[in-house]
């Protein structure tokens, strides 16, 4: 590569990444923002009770890396819950393998999770919330399988499993 061209390939990646950082003020976090929530902490407080991962994910709105959620694996029967509140979110009866390496539902327990229009990176997707807490979880696509034909594509880091009990 030449000189010319490694300096034209790094301004066409700082002009990108300017774009998507002008492209997040259309965040989920600012059409949530002036939601109300039953679960309520200080910054202090969220990352005093979530790991490192766990705050990035929920609090930020951050994602794991695909495959790395020992959650991707879980295949006992039992419940998905918030990893910032416990609500209950999803039961092992709606997870699919979806082969995306982010564990996959097709439905949410009813009343469990909220959803916003995400504008970021330069499309349109909507984000999935913790209903009670308002902690990021992932997205939700149209690509699932029936009865719904949902896909919800959710970071393992942000959730619990909590086995049925026998």
């Amino acid at each position: 590569m030449i000189r010319r061209d490694f300096l034209w390939s790094g301004a066409a990646v700082a002009l990108l990444a300017g774009t998507a950082a002008a492209l997040r003020i259309g965040r989920p976090q600012d059409a949530h923002a002036a939601e109300t929530f039953e679960v309520t902490k200080t910054e202090a407080e969220w990352r005093a009770i979530l790991s490192d991962a766990a705050f990035n994910v929920l609090r930020k709105e951050g994602t794991e890396y695909p495959g790395t959620s020992p959650l991707l694996n879980e295949h006992r029967k039992g419940i998905f819950a918030c990893a910032g509140c416990h609500l209950p979110l999803y039961s092992s009866e709606t997870k699919f393998d979806s082969g995306t390496g982010w564990p996959s539902f097709w439905q949410e327990i009813p009343n469990a999770v909220g959803m916003t229009v995400d504008r970021s990176l330069g499309m349109t997707r909507t984000e999935v919330h913790c209903r009670r807490c308002g902690g990021h979880l992932g997205h939700v696509f149209d690509d699932g399988p029936p009865p719904t034909g949902l896909r919800h594509c959710i970071n393992g880091v942000a959730l619990t499993f909590k086995p049925a009990t026998a």
